[in-house]
């Protein structure tokens, strides 16, 4: 059985039976330092953008994570086909990680405030101290309608849709038989998606009202699923779209869609939130989208399981997609949760 793993580094999929406890421990633990590093750069670029009157921090940041994804790809998918040395490739990712821990190291917390440059950092606390503080500013922050609503809408509209990623990445590589550099240069392809529709957003999107705009972006969340429904049903093949080129073109769309969904509610959030309480509710916010995933992804399994979906079986797979097109849709029956403003009329405070 195959699994999706969420979190900051997405892990394309696990076989039960064929991963060792020691390989499962690994994934765990790249993926807790993966999360806790973008929890903490989450706060750092709030903390930030909040010196920066009209700042557009949060966008530009998303583009570079697309570029840095994409890029990431690419360069791996090279070194693998090139060495098809995988010790090599962790080697190269470890370098890397070990020059990000030491400009950490480096990095004075004054100079995230360059508008500041006389700031005096808040007196040490005990741990204690620090955690109650915090845990009082969430709950405050929480309470707050124009924060709750929006925050319950992201939550729920990504925990409503059973996810089947790992039944059509099954159909891909057992059924149709694609070659897995297709499947992996596909990501590559999302990721320039998330960039383009991120510079789109920052032209010409975020001056439309939000709850218009998350409004059809949904919509078309919901009826990117109808790819997938495209690709498992042939219909492709018969438009003469060979298997390979569709996979490659349109797979990853749903996913690049779903990632570029949160960046306006990352942005409202930043401007609403209650000073000293960044890092807190966007490490609550990045916590409760991995476990909303993470109840799609158990959905997606019981779906599958209930529809017979098996390696040997894919005959009801296009009716689990229509009722994962449906569940995309429930969402926007609480449509109403979204504030009805301008990106530019969020006020900062």
């Amino acid at each position: 059985m195959l699994f999706y793993i969420g979190g900051a580094h997405r892990i394309p999929y696990i076989s039960i039976g064929g991963t060792f406890p020691t390989q499962m421990v690994c994934i765990l633990f790249s993926n807790l330092g993966a999360s806790v590093t973008e929890v903490a750069s989450d706060a750092l670029v709030v903390e930030f953008s909040k010196t920066r009157k009209g700042s557009r921090t949060q966008s530009f940041t998303y583009a570079y994570l697309a570029v840095g994804a994409l890029l990431g790809n690419l360069f791996g998918g090279f070194f693998l086909l090139k060495f098809a040395k995988p010790k090599f490739m962790f080697f190269i990712f470890a370098f890397l990680l070990t020059i990000q821990l030491a400009l950490s190291i480096t990095t004075k917390e004054t100079s995230l405030h360059p508008a500041h440059d006389s700031i005096r950092l808040p007196a040490r606390k005990s741990l204690k101290e620090s955690l109650g503080e915090q845990f009082a500013h969430l709950v405050t922050a929480i309470r707050q309608t124009r924060i709750l609503h929006p925050l319950l809408w992201i939550i729920a509209s990504n925990m409503v849709v059973p996810l089947l990623s790992g039944s059509i990445f099954c159909f891909q590589t057992q059924c149709l038989v694609l070659d897995p550099f297709v499947i992996g240069l596909s990501k590559v392809v999302g990721q320039l998606i998330v960039l383009l529709n991120t510079a789109l957003y920052n032209r010409y999107l975020k001056a439309i009202p939000m709850r218009r705009l998350i409004f059809g972006v949904q919509l078309f969340y919901a009826l990117s699923f109808l790819s997938d429904l495209i690709l498992v049903k042939q219909l492709n093949v018969a438009m003469g779209i060979p298997n390979d080129v569709y996979v490659l073109c349109i797979s990853s769309l749903s996913e690049a869609i779903a990632q570029f969904k949160t960046l306006p509610f990352t942005i409202l959030f930043s401007r609403l939130c209650p000073s000293g309480c960044e890092g807190s509710l966007f490490a609550f916010l990045a916590s409760a989208l991995c476990l909303s995933s993470i109840l799609s992804g158990v959905l997606g399994v019981g779906l599958a399981s209930y529809l017979g979906v098996s390696p040997e079986n894919y005959s009801s797979l296009p009716v689990g997609i229509v009722i994962q097109i449906l569940a995309a849709l429930l969402p926007l029956g609480w449509i109403s949760y979204v504030p009805s403003v301008r990106n530019l009329e969020i006020k900062m405070g």
